[in-house]
């Protein structure tokens, strides 16, 4: 196993940086309260603003047409939903609300190759604009994770598909497309911090799911990302219980094949990036960039330029 030197490629900004994408020669990530989607350029080492007046996004993620999505946690209450970036500069709306209730804060969110947007819906006090501190402004009565389906005048229906997770983090599925796995990741100590691997069923619902692995006490996943292998590259981990800030690497069973401390309090999320893309880039709580070499080769989110 190779160790994993983190560099700093941008430093902390006082609050949360997450949704690191790829996007074949950048990275791009959120800054979540400044509202701003970054990009870092390998080629001219310099981070700029990309994107502003994001609505507090959070996750992003590539469709196999190389569209990007992103979870907006909404800088008013009102403005909690899923979007698309348009090329021309204009943002589509997919959804904001689930049987007439507004969504919760969308988190994360993933693509399958039919073009069905996965994504999920926890309510984290303070993880958008000032008016998530108060939970009274959580409308539903459940944290889900969502199919959000395309028509042919690219409208999209959404269906829940978890019913027994709560505050459910980051997701992926494996290399063939058959299983989601799930962060289920609450902060209260009733709740559970868990690996979950659920079946895809033929008609997209989901099966039961399995827990691949158990924080306990500590904090869980928050993003993750697979490489080529079909491992679980996860975020995991923080500074006030347990084995610390970690970037884990699970076999698609679970197993714990590697960790790899991260120098910060708490990593956010992670994913692939350089011309090979054996480097892994990582966000944390504090809003730090860092960049390391592995040994590994992440699977690109989409079928565009790497």
């Amino acid at each position: 196993m190779a160790n994993w030197n983190f560099e700093t490629l941008d430093p902390a900004y006082g609050k949360v940086s997450e949704g690191n994408a790829w996007d074949g020669s950048g990275m791009l990530f959120t800054r979540i309260q400044h509202s701003r989607i970054m990009r870092y350029d390998p080629a001219a080492n310099a981070v700029s603003v990309w994107r502003e007046d994001t609505n507090c996004s959070n996750g992003l993620t590539f469709d196999a047409q190389g569209r990007l999505y992103a979870c907006q946690g909404g800088v008013t209450e009102d403005l909690r939903r899923v979007v698309r970036f348009e090329p021309d500069g204009s943002v589509k709306v997919l959804a904001d609300r689930f049987e007439g209730k507004r969504l919760n804060i969308p988190n994360d969110l993933v693509a399958d190759p039919a073009g069905s947007i996965w994504f999920t819906d926890p309510f984290y006090e303070n993880s958008a604009g000032p008016w998530s501190q108060d939970r009274t402004h959580k409308e539903l009565d459940h944290d889900s994770v969502y199919r959000l389906d395309p028509d042919a005048e690219d409208n999209y229906s959404i269906s829940r598909v978890t019913f027994d997770t709560t505050r459910p983090n980051g997701l992926l599925f494996s290399l063939d497309y058959k299983t989601l796995y799930v962060a289920q990741s609450g902060r209260e100590p009733s709740e559970k911090r868990q690996l979950r691997a659920y079946p895809v069923n033929d008609d997209k619902s989901l099966g039961a799911g399995e827990v691949l692995h158990d924080f306990g006490a500590h904090r869980g996943i928050d993003g993750m990302r697979l490489d080529t292998e079909g491992n679980i590259i996860a975020c995991c981990g923080w500074e006030v219980s347990g084995p610390g800030p970690m970037i884990y690497v699970f076999s698609p069973s679970g197993e714990v094949l590697e960790t790899h401390p991260v120098p910060c309090t708490r990593p956010t999320n992670c994913a692939f990036g350089g011309e090979d893309l054996t480097q892994l880039y990582v966000t944390t709580i504090e809003g730090f960039l860092f960049r390391a070499q592995t040994d590994r080769v992440g699977r690109p989110l989409y079928a565009g330029p790497r």
